[in-house]
């Protein structure tokens, strides 16, 4: 198997009025291709922080982040938007789906900022949209859409430029288990049937049993707990 993100000793500091909040140091990790892993952690650990610096979000004080073999942090912010869209596909607790726009215009916005033309962002939206059992819902806003609704509409908007890694900031957090269930049951599908490397944040124990790998983020390091 390839490396698809391999992370060293990655370290993020903050300024602080009295010296510096030191969120984690020194971590490493690598991502193989297929790869499905949970972080876990308890809130406030620095799991989203760690996930916004692999999402390149965010920059480390310290540490490299190779994506597909590519050192990422070497890049300017317009290369690093670009990869963004194209090779990484993001996944949040709060869906951040834009709520004058109809279902399908949400999914359809990132292959437009790409510069794909409007009637092919259109058929490729429709597609990912019925792989995410949505196809009767393109018409409707988001807040006409149940939780479990628009976590599905944000998948389909992470997933419709056919990226190679997916980032899942506790993508079940909103919602009653028996929804995140079915959501996490979508992911694992559509992460298998993609043939995606994907990473999952979460503190539900739950959660980490749909993935391969699961890691702790604690005291500001990282170990691997399980690897089935």
């Amino acid at each position: 198997m390839n490396s698809m993100l391999k992370v060293e000793n990655l370290s993020k500091e903050y300024p602080l009025p009295e010296g510096v909040l030191e969120v984690f140091k020194n971590i490493s990790i690598e991502l193989l291709e297929g790869d499905l892993a949970a972080i876990m952690g308890v809130s406030g650990v620095g799991k989203t922080t760690f996930l916004n610096l692999l999402g390149v979000l965010d920059k480390p004080t310290e540490g490299r982040i190779l994506l597909d073999g590519d050192d990422v942090l070497l890049k300017d912010e317009k290369e690093l938007a670009e990869i963004r869209n194209r090779k990484i596909g993001f996944v949040f607790q709060f869906y951040h789906l834009l709520p004058e726009f109809t279902t399908l215009e949400n999914v359809m916005f990132p292959l437009l900022i790409r510069g794909v033309d409007k009637k092919e962002a259109q058929q490729k939206a429709l597609k990912i949209l019925q792989e995410v059992f949505l196809e009767e819902k393109i018409h409707i806003k988001p807040g006409k859409l149940s939780g479990g609704e628009q976590q599905r509409v944000a998948i389909a908007r992470a997933l419709v430029n056919e990226p190679k890694l997916l980032l899942a900031d506790e993508p079940t957090g909103n919602m009653d288990w028996k929804t995140g269930q079915m959501i996490l049951e979508l992911i694992h599908e559509l992460h298998q049937k993609k043939g995606l490397s994907s990473i999952i944040v979460t503190h539900n124990e739950k959660v980490a049993q749909f993935c391969h790998k699961t890691y702790l983020m604690e005291s500001g390091n990282l170990k691997l707990l399980s690897l089935l």
